[in-house]
């Protein structure tokens, strides 16, 4: 026969079966959200106008603009990446400045056009992927690029 300390053992070590059973498995990371790439490269885009405004001064206001604009797409780009993915409360959020002074072309005004058409670009290829609210977002910052992208010429 069995003592009663056995039988006990058995029926916790039983107890504890289904409850390792239903553990759940641990959830997969979620993908990169493809808005992250887009902040990242707003904040680029306005640190290269910031650049460009301070060494020269013939298109200062325009490059003024385009890191003013680009400012606020890489801050609305960064809430709705951390709205939808809020960053974890022991990790700083990428919302960070960029670390080095870009290289300031000689010709500002080309390198920033080029930086917008292709920002511009990479929005609208977004736009047929994403939800409407984003689509919404995504091409409001396509058509703020282009509208930068005037003020350049």
């Amino acid at each position: 026969m069995f003592s009663r300390r056995a039988v006990l053992r058995l029926g916790a070590l039983a107890a504890l079966v289904p409850m390792a059973a239903c553990t759940p498995d641990p959830d997969e990371p979620p993908p990169p959200d493809p808005l992250a790439d887009l902040a990242a490269q707003a904040r680029s885009d306005a640190a290269l106008a910031s650049a460009i405004a301070t060494a020269q001064p013939d298109v200062a206001a325009a490059a003024t603009a385009v890191a003013d604009a680009r400012t606020e797409h890489a801050r609305v780009l960064q809430a709705e990446v951390d709205r939808a993915t809020p960053p974890a409360p022991t990790s700083s959020s990428s919302s960070t400045e960029p670390s080095t002074e870009p290289d300031v072309p000689a010709d500002g005004a080309t390198a920033l056009v080029e930086a917008l058409t292709s920002a511009e670009k990479a929005a609208a290829d977004l736009v047929p992927s994403v939800p409407t609210y984003r689509a919404g977002m995504l091409g409001s910052v396509a058509a703020g690029c282009a509208s930068l992208q005037v003020v350049l010429s």
